[in-house]
């Protein structure tokens, strides 16, 4: 799957106006609809994010996630709006998506570690990477959340 997503990481900025509404639209179909989650997803964060889509060959947008710089939500970097398309899933794209994520995060922090509020049901997913929850189930969005930290690849591994 990987081999057929074309991938850009890029700042709010450096995105065309199709990029942006086309993450904006997968988000909320996720997120708002599918969820039926009412929340204000145009937080003000995405300007402080390097933003992650990938686009199979037809130019279709079937993975997102935002990549939040330190000292925003966090004091730490953080992965964040992580979705797949539902038509899309099945096929492991949300663990390529993820890893792709982590790889860029590091890339551009590296030696940091990567702080998460992920959707409780999600935890052992994101565990899977090596994620450690750090806290109590707390309630965002009427939807039980728990942070989770990443420590960073030692040196040389």
């Amino acid at each position: 799957m990987s081999a057929e997503l074309a991938w850009k990481f890029e700042r709010l900025p450096q995105l065309a106006a199709s990029d942006v509404y086309d993450f904006l639209a997968l988000r909320t179909e996720v997120f708002v609809v599918e969820q039926n989650c009412v929340f204000m997803d145009a937080d003000g964060v995405d300007h402080d994010s390097w933003h992650l889509l990938g686009r199979d060959t037809g130019g279709r947008l079937l993975a997102y996630l935002r990549v939040v710089d330190p000292g925003i939500k966090y004091v730490e970097p953080s992965i964040g709006r992580v979705v797949t398309a539902p038509a899309a899933r099945g096929n492991g794209l949300g663990r390529i998506l993820l890893a792709e994520g982590i790889r860029r995060s590091q890339l551009i922090w590296p030696g940091q570690l990567v702080r998460i509020g992920a959707q409780h049901r999600l935890e052992r997913f994101y565990q899977s990477f090596g994620f450690a929850s750090t806290g109590a189930v707390y309630i965002e969005d009427n939807i039980p959340h728990i942070e989770m930290i990443l420590a960073a690849p030692a040196r040389g591994a």
